[in-house]
């Protein structure tokens, strides 16, 4: 069974993958997956620097976020450009986890946590999605705390989104982590439980 799990900025995602894995399930992340394919020596960091330039290289030859971030951010071209050097290879190590997992005999749930994965088509090729979602007040006072922004640079990095509740409405479980982390504990075991029923009635 592979669930796709995503949600918004400051939803808390991070969070209820954390609680699907202390469950059991298998968690992979495709940010630290994207984090992978940009290390030092691989094909696709080589490819970004010659695309974008020398100066996206810190000077021990490691990725500079913050550099590359301020080229893409500007300019959707450039972001697409960024996506189309950085999603295959993530894709390629999505499938050979997945392929790891088969070889080891796994047959409970697997979850693909990713933050884009409806607004990239991804969750079309999930076989059920979980969707994390809290009220705006909550997700504006997270995002502000976590990053130390302004309540209006925190607003538009919302609102550049997908709304939640569009989200919420392609989902098969929804869960709210507006209150505190006993209620998401609960909603989270809840839906894993799900899960797990979903995969048992599909065994011959």
């Amino acid at each position: 069974m592979l669930a796709g799990l995503t949600g918004g900025i400051a939803t808390g995602k991070s969070t209820v993958a954390a609680m699907f894995r202390a469950l059991g399930a298998v968690v992979i992340d495709a940010d630290v997956l994207a984090r992978e394919v940009v290390e030092p020596g691989e094909p696709a960091l080589a490819a970004i620097a010659k695309e974008f330039g020398p100066g996206v290289l810190q000077p021990d030859g490691r990725l500079d976020r913050k550099a590359l971030g301020a080229i893409v951010f500007a300019d959707p071209d450039r972001r697409r450009r960024l996506e189309a050097l950085t999603h295959p290879p993530i894709r390629d190590r999505f499938v050979r986890r997945l392929a790891e997992l088969t070889d080891q005999g796994f047959r409970g749930v697997a979850l693909f946590d990713a933050p884009v994965m409806i607004e990239s088509g991804n969750y079309k090729t999930m076989d059920r999605l979980v969707v994390v979602i809290t009220d705006e007040a909550t997700q504006l006072a997270r995002l502000m705390a976590r990053d130390g922004c302004s309540r209006e640079d925190a607003l538009r990095r919302i609102r550049s989104q997908m709304p939640l509740a569009d989200k919420a409405r392609l989902a098969d479980h929804v869960i709210d982590n507006s209150g505190d982390r006993a209620a998401t504990e609960a909603q989270v075991r809840r839906v894993y439980e799900a899960l797990l029923a979903d995969l048992a009635s599909r065994r011959p």
